[in-house]
């Protein structure tokens, strides 16, 4: 199926990335990246670890193209990676980071490998009628202020604040999951890659995830087809996509970082920079007056 063209797209391009394979030098391709990116005023985040590559970059879509190139020719085994495309009106990111980690997710289990065991992938096209089996248990394996923004139908939210959260609610979880098919999903595929690494490694057998993630799902899948509700929560200033992978309405509340719908912004407890309906009884009143002065500095810089 021919992906959707997103209507109106923007200035800088932006590339969601991730490999699962083993790597060796870091250090040194932590320094190579960083000057390519840094050269080509290419700004977002790169994560490197023994188990692969994961980021989200911004920037020219000449620059971007050649970023990818440079990746597949400093490392042979990203021939596969998974690439997901989009546009921003707006700089999406304010600094480039290259940075060493454990792992490229962080699910603080050791040796869960999706080279060596992980569930069955799931093509776009294809995830429509397994989610709609009945006895389908579906999972999004994001966090809840994710979820919170917008997910598939029926989907179970494990109420998460960490990844690193996921290994004990599936053990909490466990019998739900016998006998049955089980789907995950997560934004761009990783999270729920290695989830289902986790989960055929404790036995569960009839494992599923979305190939590419709800940002593939999205670009694919026409909205009059669709079973997404909501927009997707994505790690940068756009703060929500939807169908197309067009820039959504959703913003942050810069007092507590959780994403809001528009029906969010209408709360008499949202005040811009200060508080929303969320976060109304976890800040003191000297908390709040700190962030009318952070806001009010905010305004003044973006007037100027």
């Amino acid at each position: 199926m021919t992906p959707i063209m997103v209507s109106t797209p923007g200035p800088f391009s932006v590339a969601a990335l991730y490999h699962f394979t083993p790597l060796e030098g870091l250090e040194g391709l932590k320094t190579k990246l960083a000057a390519f990116c840094c050269a080509r005023k290419i700004k977002g985040t790169l994560l490197l670890a023994h188990e692969g590559i994961n980021g989200t970059v911004a920037g020219e879509e000449s620059a971007i193209d050649a970023l990818l190139v440079h990746l597949r020719d400093l490392i042979p085994a990203l021939a596969a990676m998974d690439v997901k495309r989009s546009t921003a009106r707006e700089e999406p990111f304010k600094r480039m980071k290259v940075r060493l980690k454990r792992e490229i997710v962080s699910m603080g289990v050791e040796g869960i490998d999706p080279n060596r065991l992980v569930g069955t992938y799931v093509e776009p096209q294809d995830w429509n009628a397994l989610i709609a089996n009945p006895q389908t248990l579906v999972i999004d394996t994001r966090n809840g202020y994710e979820v919170a923004l917008g997910t598939f139908q029926n989907a179970v939210d494990p109420e998460t604040e960490s990844f690193r959260d996921f290994p004990a609610w599936a053990g909490e979880h466990r019998a739900a999951m016998e006998g049955r098919p089980v789907a995950m999903f997560c934004t761009g595929g990783i999270r729920c890659e290695k989830a289902s690494a986790y989960l055929r490694q404790i036995g569960v057998e009839d494992v599923y995830h979305l190939k590419g993630g709800i940002l593939r799902y999205l670009e694919e899948v026409p909205a009059e087809q669709s079973l997404w509700q909501g927009e997707c929560f994505v790690f940068d200033e756009r703060v929500g996509i939807g169908h197309g992978l067009v820039e959504g309405e959703a913003s942050l509340c810069h007092a507590c970082g959780r994403p809001l719908t528009a029906e969010d912004r209408r709360s008499a407890h949202y005040r811009e920079g200060i508080s929303c309906a969320a976060c109304i009884d976890e800040y003191s009143d000297a908390d709040r007056l700190r962030f009318a002065e952070r806001q009010k500095q905010a305004l003044l810089a973006a007037s100027r």
